[in-house]
């Protein structure tokens, strides 16, 4: 079993999560040798989802078990305060392709970046806990289906896609949150934001190596470097089911991916996303 940790922070607000998480960080994995390297990884960045998990691993694992190929899961546990680790490990005992990193801070580009880099799949998913797209779907982003692209990006705007049970006041604000995406950062794509990416392994590796953005603005800064760089890039429409527990706050993330979209801009002309030597 694969099992990994990431080095706790030490703010002492956080000092009982660090007792809870304390026989986790000692825990070490062993990579797996090269003939063993997944055709996918799926990338799970987790805060305070000890309830939806559980379902969400057993829907993955459902669908695995009828894929050809071999695959790893990684969760990103970033600062809950629930029972998140535990499930995450109580999982991992009948389930050696699950991965875990713990006690990460919080930041969903944070945690995403962490999962992106430590995966080994030649396909790297980013997947939402919620699974809000149906596990089924990631097989639109892949080989045989999809080929020749190196970011694939899941769009509940392209041509086929189809939205459920969301609010018309959420639909408006994320409409007008692309707007200023395109605004200002990317051009060419209907929807940014989507919880639903994969990327092949070099550009993963490369993206997600220079990317900084901690945030939920991390999704923009992506395929602003991608877009630079020239990597091909698809949009895939999408079933979304909207999930009445979304950890999106409309105001404050909307701001924020404001304020994050402006830093990404400056931390281009500063150099900061030259390629790594």
């Amino acid at each position: 079993m694969w099992y990994d940790s990431a080095a706790l922070p030490t703010d002492s607000a956080r000092s009982a999560h660090e007792s809870r998480m304390s026989s986790v960080s000692e825990q070490v994995s062993t990579p797996p040798a090269e003939s063993e390297r997944p055709f996918l990884s799926i990338i799970i960045p987790a805060l305070n989802e000890a309830l939806r998990l559980p379902e969400s691993l057993g829907k993955i694992d459902a669908f695995l078990k009828q894929q050809p190929y071999r695959a790893e899961v990684i969760v990103v546990e970033n600062g809950s305060t629930d029972a998140t680790v535990e499930v995450v490990r109580a999982f991992m005992q009948e389930h050696p392709y699950v991965r875990l990193f713990a006690g990460e801070p919080r930041g969903k580009g944070r945690a995403v970046r962490r999962g992106m880099l430590a995966a080994r799949g030649e396909y790297r998913f980013l997947c939402d806990a919620d699974l809000s797209m149906p596990i089924e779907e990631v097989s639109n982003f892949l080989p045989p289906k999809l080929q020749g692209y190196d970011v694939i990006i899941g769009s509940r705007e392209a041509k086929g896609a189809r939205r459920y049970n969301e609010p018309w006041h959420r639909h408006v604000m994320g409409r007008v949150n692309n707007w200023i995406i395109k605004l200002f950062a990317v051009r060419g794509f209907e929807d940014t934001q989507c919880g639903f990416k994969a990327f092949t392994a070099r550009a993963a590796q490369d993206l997600f190596g220079v990317s900084v953005i901690n945030g939920i603005g991390f999704d923009v800064e992506i395929l602003f470097i991608a877009q630079k760089r020239g990597y091909r890039i698809a949009e895939v429409p999408i079933n979304w089911y909207f999930d009445p527990d979304s950890r999106m706050r409309l105001v404050k993330d909307s701001l924020g991916i404001l304020r994050e979209i402006f830093a990404i801009r400056r931390n281009w002309r500063r150099g900061l996303y030259a390629p790594k030597l």
